[in-house]
């Protein structure tokens, strides 16, 4: 065991922990912030991205160590108060469907919007291409990101 300072969601934590263990167990089983999805644990399907100093990074194949001292934000953290544009431009969109990836979408959408306010359809495509969604609603989460960039260049939401 070795001690780690995380600072997730605006919040510092110094946890005793053992330095390989992924970031996702620590987001869930260590914190309770479950709304980071466990899917395949390799770092394929993107169930479990998170922002990682503001990038879309998956937790379940990071070992805590690597993210040590670095700005962690969970989708519980993703808004400070009420909704971001990107999670009012998903409900408009009525993206969800079973729900499971969408954690993990709208994180690396914001992870998207961080690096490029306002992303092409190719952009939007590459970035997203690592996040699977079983229920195949791609093409609404491309209408929710250029949603939010929309509202986001007009001052809404934040």
């Amino acid at each position: 065991m070795k001690s780690f300072t995380l600072t997730v969601n605006r919040q510092s934590y110094t946890l005793k922990l053992d330095p390989d263990m992924p970031l996702l167990w620590v987001l869930r089983d260590v914190l309770g912030l479950t709304g980071t999805k466990y899917g395949c644990g390799k770092g394929y399907c993107g169930a479990c991205t998170v922002l990682i100093e503001g990038e879309a990074a998956k937790s379940c194949s990071r070992p805590v160590e690597m993210v040590a001292g670095k700005r962690i934000t969970t989708i519980e953290g993703l808004a400070e108060s009420g909704l971001t544009a990107l999670q009012q431009a998903w409900i408009e969109e009525d993206v969800a469907q079973c729900g499971y990836c969408q954690p993990g979408q709208i994180m690396t959408a914001a992870g998207l919007l961080n690096e490029k306010p306002i992303p092409t359809d190719q952009d939007i495509d590459e970035a997203m291409s690592g996040v699977l969604c079983r229920c195949g609603t791609y093409q609404r989460i491309r209408a929710a990101i250029h949603r939010a960039a929309r509202l986001h260049q007009k001052g809404g939401l934040k």
